[in-house]
């Protein structure tokens, strides 16, 4: 299988050059260990889940790292909670040096704590996701991610991006989503993609959720992530989806807090920054990887897909989560991703909050606007004076169509 070159490479290389250590974390197979032994390929490599490395490591992690102190790999590090304590000693007995150690983990409890409470301040966390599309299709980072966490950024600047995808490649990777493996062997053989993902939940359920959750019923589980694929894209009420679930709304919510913390599901907030509207407080949610919902919903081809009862809010995920892929490529600080939605129902797929004010992101799966459909774009800009808006759709071509609101085609992500 060949690898292609992961956008995030260059980030944590930035990093590395800032903090003692760097943590790559992220869902099971999205390509982790591909990208920290392609950035470094020339460093020492142990993998947590080979006996022979773990029983190396953890039988004297004092005499490990005695003699590993620099330029070393440590793959699944949540397999070894105590890892981070010990690593906090190591590193402190020379602080200042940088670039000493690169981890990566499938995220649990146990590496969620380690890194913010053993290692906060000595160690840099980045998420690895899923192809992006431009990942895929061997294009270069767009430059539209620099311009939206650039506070100078204008309508004028925008306006000249260039679309590196075309509409075919867009729908092709809405349907199958990024995960490396299926995505590119499916390409000589397609049966193999449905193959791969059956195969992947069981390996998820059986291999992380029963080793971090031992107590979890795992066939309830099971059924509430098949269940889930038709509330994919909506706001999230925990009532409803625990009475229709026929579960206790106790046990929604902690399906719903392991399936965001093992980056299966993201959990997307209510902006809450508008003072003059009384917004809906519920979360939105959404699976990360179009290509799990379009399993889960045993939809495999685009004409099917696009005539789907949840085509729309499914590009609309896609969408939102290829923009925060781009942005979480950048060296920005302080970024914050909500969508938006008022009691009398004005609605915005998504605003990104940052040190450069707010930017409002519409989505829309179709080619043809209407000013109605600006509305809400409209009455945010001017309620909270921020500077522009965006529609993103599938048309062909970069245009005003509203005074401070440009309609950019998704090719452009």
């Amino acid at each position: 299988m060949k690898d292609k070159k992961r956008l995030l490479g260059a980030k944590v290389e930035s990093l590395m050059s800032m903090f003692p250590a760097v943590a790559v974390i992220g869902s099971r197979q999205c390509g982790k260990s591909t990208l920290v032994k392609d950035v470094y390929s020339d460093w020492k490599y142990y993998d947590l889940e080979r006996p022979d490395d773990y029983q190396l490591i953890t039988s004297d992690p004092l005499g490990f790292f005695g003699r590993q102190r620099e330029k070393v790999i440590i793959d699944e590090a949540q397999q070894y909670p105590e890892l981070f304590s010990v690593l906090r000693g190591i590193i402190d007995q020379d602080r200042n040096a940088c670039g000493r150690f690169l981890l990566t983990g499938s995220s649990s409890p146990e590496i969620v704590k380690g890194l913010s409470e053993s290692l906060a301040g000595r160690i840099a966390t980045l998420e690895l996701w899923p192809f992006k599309m431009v990942e895929f299709y061997e294009k270069p980072l767009p430059p539209i991610y620099d311009l939206l966490v650039d506070r100078t950024t204008s309508l004028e600047k925008l306006a000249r991006l260039r679309t590196q995808i075309t509409p075919n490649q867009v729908y092709e990777h809405w349907l199958q989503g990024g995960y490396p493996e299926p995505r590119i062997k499916s390409q000589d053989n397609p049966l193999f993609h449905g193959l791969w993902m059956d195969g992947y939940f069981s390996d998820y359920i059986r291999r992380d959720i029963q080793r971090l959750f031992p107590r979890l019923n795992t066939h309830n589980f099971r059924l509430f992530i098949q269940s889930l694929s038709y509330y994919s894209g909506s706001i999230i009420n925990q009532s409803v989806v625990s009475r229709a679930l026929e579960i206790s709304s106790v046990t929604a919510r902690e399906y719903f807090e392991i399936l965001h913390n093992t980056f299966i599901w993201r959990n997307l907030r209510s902006f809450e920054k508008n003072s003059l509207k009384k917004v809906q407080k519920m979360p939105k949610g959404f699976f990360r990887d179009s290509g799990i919902l379009h399993h889960l919903l045993k939809v495999d081809e685009v004409d099917r897909l696009l005539i789907h009862p949840t085509a729309g809010t499914s590009f609309e995920s896609f969408v939102i989560e290829e923009i925060i892929r781009g942005i979480q490529c950048t060296l920005k600080a302080g970024v914050d991703f909500n969508f938006y939605r008022t009691r009398d129902r004005a609605e915005i797929d998504l605003i990104i909050d940052g040190p450069f004010g707010f930017i409002p992101i519409e989505v829309k799966l179709g080619t043809k606007i209407n000013q109605r459909m600006l509305g809400s774009l409209k009455t945010f800009l001017k309620e909270t004076g921020s500077q522009y808006g965006i529609l993103i759709n599938n048309s062909e071509k970069i245009e005003m169509v509203a005074e401070n609101i440009i309609q950019l085609p998704v090719g452009c992500l």
